[in-house]
């Protein structure tokens, strides 16, 4: 099980995912690990969901409807938000993992996701920050 960040209270994580199935079972396989977890199907939704400054970690697929996974970090630090992020893709490039580091993202992870290496990418980025 993962770590908590303060005496019981769960590590959020937002996930945006626009295939239902993928959604789905990343959504059961952090609830298993002991997360928190709020999945969306379009960035719209991310950006409308009012918790999402308390969530440290972002999951965000790169393609998706209206805005994609770059977009969807970049509106969230005009925002104000600070988490941590992993954009996952099945087109991944070079141009495209500069492109996403250059936004922010923490990780860029490939799909189909493998199980442990996504895992403990979301591990890393779900503890608490030394500053």
């Amino acid at each position: 099980m993962l770590m908590t960040h303060n005496n019981d209270a769960r590590v959020s994580i937002i996930l945006a995912e626009d295939d239902t199935e993928v959604r789905r079972s990343l959504q059961l396989l952090l609830l298993g690990q002991g997360l928190d977890v709020r999945s969306h199907a379009s960035s719209a939704g991310v950006l409308a969901d009012p918790s999402i400054q308390d969530a440290a970690c972002l999951i965000a697929d790169y393609r998706m409807p209206e805005l994609d996974g770059i977009g969807l970090l970049l509106a969230l630090r005009n925002l104000g938000w600070k988490g941590r992020s992993a954009l996952i893709t099945g087109y991944h490039s070079p141009a495209v993992e500069e492109q996403a580091l250059a936004a922010g993202y923490d990780v860029v992870l490939d799909k189909p996701l493998r199980k442990h290496a996504f895992m403990d990418a979301v591990s890393r980025l779900a503890a608490p920050k030394i500053d």
